[in-house]
């Protein structure tokens, strides 16, 4: 099981993990007690329940960069093209916009 940390302008949203079964992304309690806390995307609205996918959330597919920058990380950290939960934790923890993507130390 694989899980990373998500951040919103640097504020901890939420956690995704890598299972079995498929992803999970579910919100940080304290982000959403916050006063002005955002939904990280249009497609995760904020709510206390747990999102479930089979496959990787298309919103955190589209942060890995595609292209020849693509193809320099897949070279340059020898990671398979088709891993695309390994690609996000490698290539997302500065991604340009509002979310950042860490790999959650266990």
């Amino acid at each position: 099981m694989r899980q990373a940390e998500v951040y919103y302008k640097n504020h901890l949203a939420g956690f995704i993990t890598e299972n079995d079964e498929g992803y999970t992304f579910r919100y940080d309690d304290n982000y959403l007690n916050e006063e002005d806390s955002k939904p990280i995307s249009l497609t995760l609205p904020l709510k206390n329940q747990p999102y479930e996918s089979k496959i990787l959330f298309p919103f955190f597919d589209g942060l890995i960069p595609e292209g020849w920058l693509l193809n320099i990380a897949v070279s340059n950290w020898k990671i398979n093209q088709r891993d695309r939960f390994g690609l996000l934790l490698t290539l997302c923890k500065d991604c340009i916009g509002c979310v950042s993507v860490l790999p959650k130390e266990n």
